[in-house]
């Protein structure tokens, strides 16, 4: 049985990585030191034999006994609102925890993936965002802490793979949604359907104008296994490259669930992005990947999901 070691395991992402990896047959060491991960959203892998948890922060040094053939650094802050709040465990996370989990995947000889995200694109100045575009970042700005931790992230990724040999993944994830999004999450997701659902009018940043492109979930878990289990070593996007922007998506939200709430705007905070958009080509060639759940489908499954979980 292939041992998998996954870093964030009780995140919305890590968490469902662990449900993929066990359903393919895999041992799952779960790791976490819950600063923004919830044990709910993994307590029912707890009496399965092939899973195993350790409470551990990897900006710390990391050591897990036995063989691993995977590694995978889900292990960050990853909404705005979690990232000015700690900006230091932000950064020490991309680069004392990516460090870390190099050095273990270099001891264990295994592969490891890391998860970047669009934010290395900043502001992006090139549309749609292919692999090759550079990136428009303020690394001194209130976002900076997130952005250039995901940079330097991918900087010593390839150090590794290009001076150590070690075998190396880079995925950069865009807008995901689904079940297990935290309500207070501060993206405009969960930001929407938590107002919507709670009575409050729906807060959209600027003139809404911006643009998003979200992609479900399991549809993300879907690329990560593939790009994984490929033998390509560079960045590859994943995500849903159908483009909306936040006024129409809060729109989308308010007769989605009913709504009677209208739409406030306020100031547009420092650096946001204005568009993002994946260009998925080195996916669909290489991964054979392609998002197949659509944003209506998807939506009605997340709204479900924060429905229930609001009257918890």
């Amino acid at each position: 049985m292939k041992r998998v070691l996954i870093a964030g395991a009780a995140g919305f992402l890590g968490s469902h990585l662990c449900d993929r990896f066990i359903k393919e047959g895999y041992s799952v060491v779960g790791m976490d030191n819950l600063l923004t991960g919830n044990l709910k959203n993994i307590e029912h892998l707890f009496p399965l034999p092939q899973f195993e948890y350790y409470h551990h922060d990897v900006s710390k040094f990391v050591h897990v006994p036995g063989k691993l053939d995977y590694i995978l650094h889900f292990a960050s802050p990853a909404s705005p609102i979690d990232y000015l709040k700690m900006p230091i465990q932000t950064l020490k996370v991309g680069s004392l925890g990516t460090h870390n989990l190099l050095g273990l995947a270099k001891e264990k000889g295994a592969r490891i993936l890391v998860a970047s995200t669009s934010e290395v694109y900043g502001d992006p100045t090139v549309h749609p965002q292919t692999e090759e575009y550079w990136g428009n970042v303020n690394p001194i700005g209130p976002r900076g802490v997130y952005d250039e931790a995901k940079r330097f992230m991918e900087s010593i990724t390839m150090a590794y793979h290009n001076f150590h040999g070690v075998e190396t993944r880079i995925i950069r994830i865009f807008n995901t949604y689904g079940p297990r999004m935290r309500l207070n999450d501060g993206r405009a997701l969960p930001a929407f359907m938590s107002q919507a659902l709670t009575g409050q009018d729906l807060t959209v940043f600027g003139d809404g104008s911006q643009t998003r492109s979200f992609c479900y979930v399991s549809d993300l878990v879907d690329g990560i296994y593939r790009l994984l289990l490929s033998d390509y070593h560079l960045p590859v996007n994943i995500g849903n490259p159908v483009e909306i922007s936040l006024l129409e998506f809060a729109e989308e939200i308010i007769k989605l669930t009913g709504s009677k709430q209208k739409i406030i705007f306020q100031a547009l905070p420092k650096d946001d992005p204005k568009q993002r958009k994946p260009d998925i080509t080195k996916a669909q060639e290489l991964l054979g990947w392609s998002p197949k759940i659509d944003r209506a489908e998807g939506l009605k499954i997340t709204y479900d999901y924060f429905k229930e979980a609001l009257n918890k």
